[in-house]
């Protein structure tokens, strides 16, 4: 799979990797009663979490531990960061979610997480004066269903893109590169490393094994593609995580194991390509990795 991706790479006049469009289509109505719903612990059992809990946007969508502190125990896995999602082709790790509206509605009911029922979350929002008025006004509607609750917090988290990186001006040809971060982005794709991490989002687009040529200690319980099909291959493949905002959205991995951007890039090099990068190698493509943070969602302003 991976030589394939990287000869149909090496014959392609394109680059590799799209700009994020500085808008994009939603609904702004309904995105802001989503944003309203996605800080707000009501949806919780115990009314202690939102779901910006764990995905912050002040510590770019994610939470900056190796796993979030908030959730039970048998959930050991780093949270994804949740800006620029809208461009994954699944969600979560494993992929467990086809879409935003079912990546929304996990967390809310998983008794490992915020642990209610579709039932109760119907209940809460429509004692609330606040979201009857809110879901009336745009809806239309006198009662609020749960699919309604879902299909406002995914408007929102549409609007979570982060636009107009250093990276993204550079390939719309606003502005240069330093020659370090040209250099790394050079190693960048001589490596290889652009067979996984390509497209808007710069990964997101396709299911890898962590190992491919140095093996990966394989853990039962962090969230891989074996825990859907069953299939011995599948262990230690995981979503291949956007790249977009990287140098802000540490601990790296599905298991948080990697705390700095220099180690991540060390480990993906001799995990997945079976090489030692030299510490100017790893610097420069550091260089590269941080220009591709964007601007905070315009959303968040509103």
């Amino acid at each position: 799979m991976l030589i394939v991706a990287l000869i149909l790479y090496c014959f392609s006049w394109a680059d590799p990797i799209k700009p994020i469009p500085q808008q994009i289509r939603y609904d702004l109505k309904k995105a802001l009663i989503g944003k309203e719903l996605f800080f707000d612990p009501i949806l919780s059992r115990d009314r202690n979490i939102s779901c910006a809990t764990c995905h912050d946007p002040e510590q770019g969508g994610t939470v900056h531990l190796r796993f979030s502190p908030k959730v039970s125990e048998n959930l050991k896995a780093n949270v994804p960061t949740v800006f620029n999602a809208v461009f994954n082709f699944r969600q979560f790790w494993n992929g467990r979610a086809k879409d935003l509206y079912e990546q929304a509605a996990i967390p809310i009911l998983n008794p490992d997480e915020m642990g209610l029922t579709k039932e109760e979350v119907e209940r809460r929002i429509n004692k609330s004066d606040k979201y009857k008025k809110m879901f009336k006004e745009v809806y239309g509607v006198d009662y609020i269903t749960f699919n309604h609750v879902i299909d406002a917090i995914v408007e929102f988290e549409k609007a979570l893109i982060t636009p107009n990186s250093r990276f993204d001006r550079y390939l719309r040809g606003e502005i240069d590169l330093t020659e370090s971060e040209k250099e790394g982005y050079a190693l960048f794709k001589k490596l290889g490393c652009i067979t996984c991490h390509n497209g808007i989002n710069i990964g997101g687009n396709s299911f890898q094994k962590f190992g491919v040529v140095n093996p990966y200690k394989w853990e039962p319980y962090f969230p891989d593609r074996y825990k859907i099909t069953g299939r011995e291959e599948d262990k230690n493949v995981y979503k291949v995580p956007s790249l977009r905002n990287v140098a802000i959205t540490y601990p790296y991995f599905h298991d948080g194991s990697a705390s700095t951007l220099e180690e991540a890039v060390k480990k993906m090099a001799y995990h997945q390509l079976g090489i030692t990068l030299t510490d100017e190698e790893v610097t420069k493509i550091v260089d590269f990795l941080k220009s591709l943070t964007g601007e905070m969602p315009a959303i968040l302003r509103k």
